[in-house]
């Protein structure tokens, strides 16, 4: 039965829709420290955050910056050094 107990609170806590606060509650824990022992980090999870982020970063930092409104992108690479754009 902990078992049971035990693969229930790991899949709460996994959970997006539940708060570790919830998981408290139905476990009847008294301190939310006693709950976060369930909160475990599967590492490949991790990895895959990690590689999500840094992908959005290098498509997000790939993008052409924005020209001002009313200024010639041409007049402006001149003025500020040719790669500032």
């Amino acid at each position: 039965m902990h078992d049971l107990r035990h693969t229930s609170a790991l899949r709460m806590v996994r959970s997006q829709k539940l708060s570790l606060r919830d998981v408290q509650v139905i476990l009847g824990h008294a301190h939310l420290t006693t709950t976060q022992v369930y909160f475990v980090e599967d590492d490949e999870e991790v990895l895959r955050r990690v590689q999500r982020y840094l992908a959005d970063r290098k498509e997000r930092d790939a993008a052409p910056k924005p020209v001002a409104v009313g200024y010639d992108a041409e007049d402006l690479s001149i003025l500020l050094g040719g790669g500032a754009l």
